[in-house]
């Protein structure tokens, strides 16, 4: 973490002083995974270290942050939204709450149901929906879920309205925290178990675990959009799409402190290597 910081404080130079000596209070998402976790870390001590900000962070995940701005106005920073199964975004955006500062993973993220490598290369039809369901015992008896106030639980959800798991004789564990959800693959894999469940890239996890991207055909945006919805009355089975991972920040923080914004919209990951290399940060401008 301290070379990814201070690589990124040497690229950008610490001109900020220049622009900025004292920019009072922020607040910024500190969201439940590891790779927001270091855009937060980086952002923040360049803010302090930069800009003489005293920053806050706000344990969050992209649906409360979102909530919690058009609530409250607050957090003013929000960094790593996958803002594919985030309705609510573009609606911020659009009332002119937030603004939208950089594609934070520039690559985007690529989100959907993963097992171990070492599960299909024993048994290649657990790389398909329609295999796993039929052959349940390949994946454990179990679909490892993403937690509560998590997007992707709305999206899981709402397709396994159609898919049916426990139909199939698939238990739907749902975890309790990012931390767990990680820890379960880690443990599969150090015992060569089986595994099921909800992932995402870039993230150390799966640069450390080989993963296989379950096929469950191709992604549908209606279907998905619907998915993400709390009130979906119409869920059908859908791929993830590409998303969209996004730093935005309040209107009213963009006014207040215009440089620290322009700051935020240059902080920019490539993916995994670059996201847990040496440099990490890519400064675009």
């Amino acid at each position: 973490m301290k070379q990814i910081i201070l690589a990124s404080a040497c690229t950008l130079g610490l001109a900020a002083p220049a622009l900025a000596q004292n920019c009072g209070e922020v607040t910024i998402t500190q969201m439940d995974w590891a790779s927001a976790n270091v855009v937060t870390s980086v952002a923040k001590f360049l803010m302090e270290q930069g800009y003489g900000c005293d920053v806050t962070t706000v344990p969050s995940s992209t649906p409360t942050a979102l909530t919690a701005v058009a609530e409250t106005g607050t957090p003013d920073i929000l960094t790593e939204l996958w803002v594919n199964t985030a309705p609510a975004y573009a609606k911020l955006v659009e009332e002119s709450k937030l603004v939208e500062l950089a594609d934070v993973l520039s690559d985007g993220g690529i989100e959907g149901l993963f097992v171990p490598q070492y599960v299909v290369d024993a048994h290649p039809e657990a790389a398909t929906l329609e295999g796993i369901l039929a052959n349940p015992d390949l994946v454990g008896r179990r679909f490892d879920n993403c937690p509560d106030g998590w997007a992707c639980r709305t999206v899981n959800d709402n397709m396994n309205k159609v898919i049916d798991f426990q139909g199939a004789g698939i238990e739907v564990f749902n975890h309790g925290s990012g931390e767990t959800l990680a820890t379960a693959i880690a443990s599969a894999y150090a015992d060569k178990e089986p595994w099921f469940g909800f992932y995402w890239s870039p993230t150390a996890i799966l640069g450390k675990y080989p993963m296989v991207l379950v096929d469950m055909g191709a992604d549908d945006a209606a279907v998905h959009a619907c998915n993400s919805d709390p009130e979906c009355t119409e869920p059908g089975i859908s791929a993830y799409p590409r998303a969209a991972v996004k730093t935005a920040a309040t209107a009213t923080f963009q006014a207040r402190e215009p440089e620290v914004a322009e700051l935020m919209s240059h902080i920019s990951f490539t993916g995994v290597e670059r996201i847990w290399g040496s440099s990490g940060v890519e400064v675009s401008g």
